[in-house]
């Protein structure tokens, strides 16, 4: 099928750019139903074509956004289409509805907001403070683009999809003999100071990445097969000894908003799967 369909979301650390490799190495036959414990912005299940998925994230706001859309798709976007007008596009507003996002207990009126301000800040971050608010500075973007082309696709391929909030282990539980796996946990640091291991707001440490190992394991004693992706460093290299396959490549990273500052970082998917 077509590979390039974008997610209605910005979002950093999305896998667009790397479906190819991802379906040269997940193994399908038989298999009808694309389980995501950590599904992120969706481009993976949004690109790849299964019967059924089950898609999971610890981000309520992530997961409650999704099955709006899901749900209400025509109500929505004409709702948060509204939000995107030019008088919008400017540090003040954007902070008046980050302020209004954080105070608001009415998931519909988050998931309206969530979208503008996805939309409208910093380089596709998504990001909590220790007291559960969003606090992502605004983006400062000429034209910030509504993805209605994007949403009305992702609320077709979302009938179905199941999404769910809840930690990794939730999805591990839920597998069938019929399902393959694919996880894009937060990364492991590229270096010891840097500190991109967030998990909607909770820190994603190493005991977790070796819990996730672990599940990947166990799910291959079942006959699923588990493909997982990170960085390559030290850690990694020595956390996936036992992967049945791994596969190396490098990635384009932006380290600037206006994506002018890139580097090249490498990146590893392991295979677990008898």
């Amino acid at each position: 099928m077509q590979t390039n369909i974008r997610s209605p979301l910005k979002w950093a650390g999305g896998k667009k750019r790397v479906i190819g490799d991802i379906q040269k190495l997940l193994p399908v036959k038989g298999k009808k139903r694309l389980v995501e414990p950590f599904v992120g912005g969706g481009s993976v299940f949004l690109n790849l074509d299964f019967d059924e998925y089950l898609l999971v994230d610890m981000n309520k706001d992530l997961i409650s956004l999704f099955n709006i859309i899901k749900n209400k798709p025509k109500a929505f976007i004409r709702d948060a289409k509204k939000l995107f007008v030019s008088t919008n596009n400017q540090a003040e507003k954007y902070y008046e509805f980050r302020a209004k996002f954080n105070a608001s207990s009415n998931p519909y009126e988050r998931a309206v907001i969530f979208l503008y301000l996805n939309r409208h800040g910093y380089n596709g971050l998504c990001r909590y403070n220790k007291s559960g608010g969003y606090n992502v500075p605004f983006g400062r973007y000429k034209h910030p683009y509504f993805p209605q082309v994007e949403l009305e696709f992702f609320a077709e391929k979302a009938k179905k999809a199941t999404f769910i909030q809840g930690d990794f282990d939730m999805a591990f539980s839920q597998m069938r003999a019929d399902d393959v796996i694919y996880c894009d946990p937060p990364y492991s640091p590229i270096n010891p100071t840097s500190s991109f291991t967030a998990y909607a707001g909770n820190t994603f440490t190493d005991d977790d990445q070796k819990r996730l190992v672990a599940c990947a394991e166990n799910a291959k004693k079942l006959g699923v097969p588990t493909l997982i992706s990170n960085h390559y460093v030290d850690f990694t290299k020595a956390l996936y000894c036992k992967a049945d396959k791994t596969s190396l490549f490098q990635v384009q990273r932006s380290i600037s908003q206006k994506g002018k500052g890139r580097i090249k970082v490498k990146e590893v998917l392991a295979l677990y799967y008898k």
